[in-house]
């Protein structure tokens, strides 16, 4: 099973660069943010429980979004792999990741992250903002912000793959096929690594 985290900053290229890794290797995507509205729409004990936190201005607790990354597993074991989005975000969620799939038989190939300075991501970011509508896409302080909160939240989480031999990084400045090819060789010397 081919099992990947897609790891970037706002505005590296995560949506683009996802929907064709999905397409080329049969993956199913887990975003967390779309479990969330998925589980609340279906009205899940999960979906009520993340609802009555968020409605209520608190963070979604690990225990939750793992339950619900667990049941999104088990609805799919017969999965080529799946490509996780926006999870882990902490060492607490990778360790907690970890376990749900090594009960279900698996576990993380790789954490890929999409390297990209912080003065193109602002530039990506404002140029976004010009067409999403998204009001956090529009102002350049917490722009720096959002990706500041990333570079310090996140860091130890690539730091904890790295310890596993579990990281790689590739530029996300350029092309998009470019940078998506060199996704691909990344993730096809890891599928020749695991079927020896």
């Amino acid at each position: 099973m081919l099992n990947i985290v897609l790891f970037g900053p706002p505005g590296a290229g995560k949506g683009t660069q996802s929907q064709k890794l999905i397409d080329k290797y049969n993956l199913i995507h887990l975003s967390t943010g779309d479990l969330l509205r998925s589980e609340i729409a279906a009205g899940t004990e999960l979906g009520l429980e993340a609802k009555s936190l968020m409605d209520n201005g608190l963070l979604v607790p690990d225990a939750v979004v793992i339950g619900m990354i667990a049941n999104k597993v088990k609805e799919n074991k017969h999965a080529t792999g799946f490509i996780f989005d926006g999870f882990p975000r902490t060492v607490p969620q990778a360790q907690g990741l970890d376990k749900l799939l090594q009960d279900h038989g698996t576990e993380i190939s790789c954490m890929i992250a999409l390297k990209v300075d912080d003065e193109e991501l602002t530039k990506r970011l404002l140029l976004r903002g010009q067409t999403s509508g998204r009001p956090d896409d529009q102002n350049e302080a917490l722009i720096r912000k959002r990706v500041q909160e990333y570079n310090d939240k996140t860091t130890p989480v690539a730091d904890y793959y790295a310890g596993q031999g579990k990281f790689c990084a590739v530029d996300g400045i350029g092309d998009i096929e470019e940078i998506f090819q060199a996704l691909c060789d990344q993730i096809d010397s890891l599928k020749e690594k695991q079927q020896k």
